[in-house]
């Protein structure tokens, strides 16, 4: 049974900072794409970075510059260092390996 835990979301001002990880077992972790997405209240669910099993990365315009996506492949574990946040980056942040598996969701909450 696959299992997928983010953490790391929280309340932060604006201009601030959050690390959010994500932790799979059930799977062999090194083999997937891991995939970042979030859903804001009202809209639809947003894929926002992406990592490779090489590592390769690619992001959303509107995160690029600000969000940076990592893995540990030993520890079976994403990052989403996430920096200079804007009050529009406020959603649910899903982790989703091989876009097939999905979390709970951690809620990441950018207001003053």
């Amino acid at each position: 049974q696959v299992h997928v835990v983010e953490s790391g979301g929280g309340l932060v001002q604006p201009g601030g900072s959050l690390r959010l990880s994500c932790a799979a077992s059930g799977i062999i972790f090194s083999f997937y794409s891991i995939h970042w997405y979030r859903q804001a209240p009202g809209k639809e669910r947003d894929l926002v970075a992406s990592i490779t099993s090489g590592g390769r990365t690619t992001y959303a315009d509107s995160v690029k510059g600000r969000l940076t996506i990592s893995r540990d492949n030993a520890k079976n574990t994403v990052f989403l260092q996430m920096n200079s946040l804007k009050p529009e980056d406020t959603a649910v942040y899903y982790c989703c390996p091989g876009g097939r598996y999905w979390g709970q969701g951690t809620q990441v909450t950018v207001s003053s």
